[in-house]
């Protein structure tokens, strides 16, 4: 089977979707992965077809900064561009289309011209419930507002989309334009099935989800063959385990404040750290020798050698904290790592999570003090951690697809 996959986002985003396309490729399949330029590499180091989208997830994140509705206004206006990138020929010579773009953009269209199927992939949840709201709201107890919720999700990002796909549509697949609302009710159904790479340990399926969704459990690349630095390697054996605080990609607009906030929390607790702000540069200056600045690590050497993670709450950054078996935390700046963090907590495998906009060092230490103490925590991240490690989702999510597959061809 050809299978072409199409997945934009940060790097956080698109990992789950190469471990995931590594699987089905080594069970025989051909893959070609669709994604942004800068993720090249990536991509080809893994032996996978390589298909550029012009464009970079972090440049988009640090245009649009921490806001749900600049980020969709900032992908929205480079909808003719993405459009231009997918009327490659090639595209249609496929039999089937994994696709990670919510709603199904482009993914729906190029399958309806090819005539072959496309399954919806996520590693957040977004089909309508009745259980939680759109990651993009907040939670209330009003009725009927979480299914209302994801009703208006849907349109907000179909709306700002619509004029640029259906231009598409018209103009270079020669197919139809779609209705003003929509196609939504079919994504999640026997005709769209949605495979979610999230774990049942993590969160419940939702009772209202219908026999075309599915939960696989997480997809995690395999394990990384890395030799770290000599420094590094003394620096988590100089003492008792070290925390980790990243923050991922998203972009801080005062990154030397949230790092002197660090350093004061980490002092107040006599903690050390491996501290990671991601896209966002360290401040100027000497940090101090309980502080050990990096940029990349892999997660799956690091985390299990921690004593705690705090970070962002991302989708995937949220899955390797969990599956390590230390207690981590969540500072949300947006979207569905609010979602993350609460789940965290409810688990009972971390702090509450506090949002970024509200961290100082009193909280930062307040979590660090709780996580490293509280050994009934601990226990129960060490308890999830064996679950998730004991899953395999890549080989789960590899026998939907192909079931789906061969119902739909």
């Amino acid at each position: 089977m050809h299978i072409t996959f199409i997945a934009l986002g940060s790097t956080g985003d698109v990992l789950p979707y190469i471990a995931l396309a590594n699987g089905l490729q080594q069970a025989g399949n051909r893959i070609r992965f669709v994604t942004f330029e800068n993720f090249e590499e990536l991509v080809v180091k893994r032996d996978l077809e390589f298909f550029r989208i012009h464009g970079d997830a972090r440049l988009l994140v640090n245009q649009a900064g921490a806001s749900v509705t600049s980020l969709a206004r900032t992908f929205a206006s480079l909808a003719d561009s993405y459009a231009e990138d997918l009327s490659d020929p090639v595209l249609l010579d496929t039999d089937l289309i994994l696709n990670q773009l919510p709603v199904g953009l482009y993914g729906y269209d190029l399958a309806e011209k090819a005539g072959i199927p496309m399954i919806q992939l996520a590693v957040i949840p977004l089909s309508r419930t009745r259980e939680f709201p759109s990651m993009a709201f907040l939670e209330t107890r009003f009725p009927g507002y979480n299914r209302l919720s994801h009703h208006l999700a849907e349109q907000a990002s179909w709306q700002m989309m619509r004029r640029a796909v259906n231009r598409w549509r018209q103009k270079t697949l020669g197919l139809p334009r779609l209705p003003l609302l929509g196609y939504f009710d079919r994504l999640g159904s026997p005709s769209f099935p949605m495979v979610y790479g999230i774990s049942d340990h993590v969160m419940t399926r939702p009772a209202d989800w219908g026999d075309g969704i599915f939960m696989s459990g997480y997809w995690f690349p395999n394990v990384t063959n890395w030799q770290p630095p000599n420094e590094l390697v003394d620096f988590i054996g100089g003492g008792e385990p070290p925390i980790l605080i990243s923050f991922g990609s998203m972009p801080l607009s005062k990154a030397r404040e949230t790092a002197e906030s660090v350093v004061e929390a980490l002092s107040r607790c006599g903690r050390r750290a491996i501290v990671n702000l991601g896209w966002s540069e360290l401040p100027d200056g000497d940090l101090p020798d309980f502080i050990y600045p990096t940029n990349f690590i892999p997660y799956d050497w690091l985390l299990p050698q921690m004593a705690m993670v705090i970070h962002h709450g991302g989708s995937g950054t949220t899955a390797f904290g969990l599956r390590s078996g230390v207690p981590s935390m969540a500072v949300p700046f947006i979207f569905d790592q609010f979602f993350w963090g609460r789940r965290i907590a409810t688990l009972g495998v971390g702090p509450s999570p506090i949002p970024f906009r509200r961290l100082d060092s009193k909280d930062i230490a307040r979590a660090i003090t709780i996580a490293t103490s509280d050994p009934d925590m601990q226990q129960r991240a060490k308890s999830l951690g064996q679950k998730l490690r004991d899953e395999d989702g890549v080989a789960k999510a590899i026998e939907i697809i192909e079931s789906q597959f061969s119902r739909l061809k």
